[in-house]
């Protein structure tokens, strides 16, 4: 159970930074300086990326534990998909906190010219200390503006699909393994099969829709309230595809150990 407790934990913090990236793009958007927000979301994305190689082995452990006692590890991998619904709620209540946050962090880039100079200059006990006057917790008048109008519900039922499918890819090809162990090899290699369709919606559907939002914006064809609107459209979208991949998790992993022998 600890083992389980430290993969929900990874799980957290990718799905919680991976969310935030939303906030520093907001971020540049409301600073005009997009270009700086991307190098700093790169850098949040690094730790997700971190966090994903430190939880991947955690994960593999598992399953070799449970083929070797015949447990059933659905409900441990339900309750690491729920880690990731948490880490993405923490997210966007965390929204408006990042994003003066991520300004600041934006003026010191500047100011410094390199991440690691900016480092050394910003993160100090005094900086550290003032985090506090830049902490904004979600408010209800600033709910009560929230609108859909103008983003495409497409675009984010497409968005809530996707996550619902990259959340449970990796998780659904482990757990398939157990389904077929004659074919575990061919299973572990097929993740390709779950996530594929994903990352071609995404980068074919999704990711085009949102750079053309965030153009406007920069241009002033749009209010900025429009793409604040629109990112946490987006998170909300991702959160509820965490949900989704509750339901996706057991059926995709069928559905891969059915295919895996077509592949011999």
């Amino acid at each position: 159970m600890n083992t389980v407790w430290l993969i929900c934990l990874f799980t957290f913090v990718i799905h919680a930074t991976e969310t935030l990236s939303f906030a520093i793009r907001l971020a540049g958007v409301q600073t005009a300086r997009l270009a700086v927000a991307l190098s700093l979301t790169g850098m949040v994305l690094l730790v997700s990326r971190t966090a994903n190689l430190m939880q991947s082995p955690f994960t593999g452990g598992l399953i070799d534990r449970a083929t070797v006692t015949h447990a059933d590890v659905a409900p441990d991998l339900h309750m690491i998909i729920g880690a990731a619904s948490l880490g993405t709620l923490a997210a966007i209540l965390l929204f408006p906190t990042c994003v003066q946050l991520s300004k600041r962090l934006i003026a010191h880039l500047e100011l410094a010219g390199s991440i690691p100079q900016m480092l050394r200059t910003s993160v100090t006990v005094h900086s550290i200390r003032h985090v506090r006057h830049h902490i904004r917790l979600p408010r209800w008048r600033a709910l009560s503006r929230f609108r859909f109008r103008g983003i495409p519900k497409r675009l984010l039922l497409l968005n809530c699909v996707v996550t619902g499918i990259y959340t449970t890819s990796i998780l659904s090809v482990l757990y398939a393994s157990l389904l077929a162990p004659a074919f575990k090899a061919t299973v572990l290699m097929s993740s390709g099969l779950v996530n594929g369709f994903a990352t071609i919606i995404m980068t074919v559907l999704i990711d085009p829709q949102v750079a053309l939002l965030t153009d406007k914006a920069l241009q002033g064809q749009a209010p900025t309230e429009t793409i604040r609107d629109t990112y946490l459209s987006l998170m909300v979208s991702r959160f509820f595809g965490t949900i989704l991949a509750q339901f996706l998790l057991v059926p995709a992993a069928h559905w891969v150990a059915w295919l895996a022998p077509l592949f011999h």
